[in-house]
């Protein structure tokens, strides 16, 4: 299962009710802010999160309103928190930007508080866990390397307690052998194999992230079968021709996406100040019903339906 927090919803400049750019995927004790746009700090504090383990920043692109709050958040560092170290992840082009603004900026000739890593990160996996994995993948906006980000749990064959009491298998460690692959050997000298007690496998919860995009024909693929969608939706349908002017997504593009890849859940972000919120989920719900739009301090439980 994954959790995702926004942080921030908004479209190019903050409203009175949306930050900009930012959102928080945490699954166990790990932790992804996903973007940093200006205020972000601000918005970990009033949401409860703290910093603990937040120590993984993942950027879509180099443009101001999903990086600007690098600069506050490290300044924070320098003077009242404290982690053990931060690594930020992007493109190269986005991260020539991020170090101009921490290193030209921020710090100015001194050293960062804490091991300061930026990552350079190409399509494919760029973490995996025990568990999950996270990849990086193309998207179309304006400049080069502009990114999306899939967070998948690995396939798993689901443990048969009913399969194992049949055969006499106590609780206990001998159950966990047989999860982890291990063939064991009861009391009375019988062989227990995990494919007496595994079910067929099944494949892991898949959250996938877009950040600004300007079409969604090469996003299909990487979207296909994902639990939950979360892709921005700048404009309405009435104003096709600015959103493409702009490289960015209507309402019902992101909606069609969902429809095209079989998406389970649809969750808009990145909001006009132009639009009412009421609008926006009109126009999507009305091609893909399990739709919602995201608001500042929403939190979503992302899992595998069955």
């Amino acid at each position: 299962m994954f959790e995702i927090l926004f942080l921030g919803t908004s479209a190019s400049a903050p409203s009175a009710k949306r930050g900009l750019s930012a959102q928080v995927v945490k699954h166990d004790e790990y932790r992804f802010l996903v973007d940093c746009g200006e205020g972000t700090q601000r918005q970990i504090l009033q949401s409860g999160l703290g910093f603990k383990n937040l120590n993984r920043i993942l950027l879509t692109h180099g443009h101001l309103d999903h990086i600007l709050g690098l600069g506050g958040l490290l300044s924070t560092f320098l003077r009242w928190e404290a982690i053990d170290e931060l690594e930020i992840f992007g493109g190269r082009s986005t991260l020539d930007r991020v170090h101009d603004l921490l290193y030209g900026v921020v710090l100015r000739g001194n050293q960062p508080p804490m091991p300061l890593k930026l990552t350079e990160i190409k399509p494919g996996v760029i973490f995996e866990a025990d568990d999950f994995t996270v990849s990086a993948f193309p998207v179309s906006h304006r400049g080069p390397d502009c990114l999306g980000y899939a967070f998948e749990s690995k396939a798993r064959r689901p443990f048969l307690p009913h399969k194992a009491d049949e055969l006499g298998v106590p609780f206990g460690p001998e159950r966990r052998e047989l999860v982890a692959g291990k063939a064991i050997s009861l009391p009375d000298g019988r062989r227990v194999s995990p494919d007496d007690v595994l079910g067929p496998l099944q494949a892991g919860t898949k959250l996938v992230i877009v950040g600004d995009a300007g079409k969604t024909a090469n996003l299909v693929e990487v979207c296909k079968d994902a639990d939950a969608l979360v892709i921005e939706s700048t404009y309405l349908d009435e104003e096709t021709e600015m959103a493409k002017q702009f490289s960015h997504l209507t309402a019902r593009q992101g909606a069609e996406l969902a429809i095209k890849a079989g998406v389970k859940k649809l969750i808009l972000t990145h909001i006009s100040r132009r639009y009412r919120e009421k609008d926006v989920i009109k126009e999507a719900q009305a091609i893909f019903p399990n739709t919602v739009v995201a608001r500042d301090f929403d939190t979503y439980q992302i899992k595998r339906e069955a």
